[in-house]
């Protein structure tokens, strides 16, 4: 199994070395680059299973490969973080289809609101909106845990879970874009130039 559960949410505008925003290199092109080198892996350790580990925050905004990797002046890191959770749920589905017959699946979840660390740091006063509701580490681990070992769960893939469930992708229709199928080619065409420099031959 592989989860992929690397992520930050950061309020400055960053670059890395290869010129990538740094939110869209941590959660978006590593993830990436990291199943497409290590697919030969999965293929042979078959059934295997990717688990992308995702956010609710995606609910808020379309798939739109355009904005995905922002100029400084129009930066808004609470915005470029729920765009790349976007774009991880849409790389679930193509990663199933691209990998269909393989008996590799590939599923996003959702963890819930957690009180981690991390999103102490990342957002210090969301923890009072939810309050009494967030959950421990441990309970938004649990549909990872669920995912990565329920025999049930490895004949699912290209879904997106929250508790053990696969539940809707869109609950905003003007997050719903009747080009998604356009757009999520685009971004599989993004990461793979962006990543190129870094593949296996």
């Amino acid at each position: 199994m592989l989860v992929l559960n690397a992520g930050a949410l950061t309020h400055a505008h960053t670059v890395t070395a290869e010129r990538n925003e740094v939110t869209l290199a941590v959660h978006v092109l590593s993830p990436f680059l990291l199943v497409s080198t290590l697919r030969p892996l999965l293929e042979a350790s078959a059934p295997a299973r990717v688990i992308v580990v995702s956010s609710g925050g995606m609910y808020s905004v379309p798939l739109d490969v355009d904005v995905l990797d922002p100029q400084q002046g129009t930066y808004d890191g609470t915005r470029q973080y729920a765009r790349c959770k976007r774009a991880q749920v849409v790389l679930t589905e193509e990663w199933t289809r691209n990998l269909l017959g393989t008996r590799v699946t590939v599923n996003a979840m959702h963890p819930g609101w957690a009180a981690t660390a991390g999103l102490q740091a990342a957002l210090p006063g969301f923890s009072r909106i939810p309050g009494p509701l967030l959950r421990t580490p441990e309970e938004g681990a649990d549909t990872i845990v669920w995912l990565a070992a329920a025999p049930e769960a490895g004949e699912l893939s290209g879904l997106f879970f929250l508790d053990r469930r696969p539940r809707p992708k869109h609950r905003l229709g003007r997050t719903r874009r009747p080009d998604e199928p356009r757009e999520a080619a685009r971004l599989w065409r993004l990461c793979l130039d962006r990543t190129a420099p870094f593949a296996r031959t």
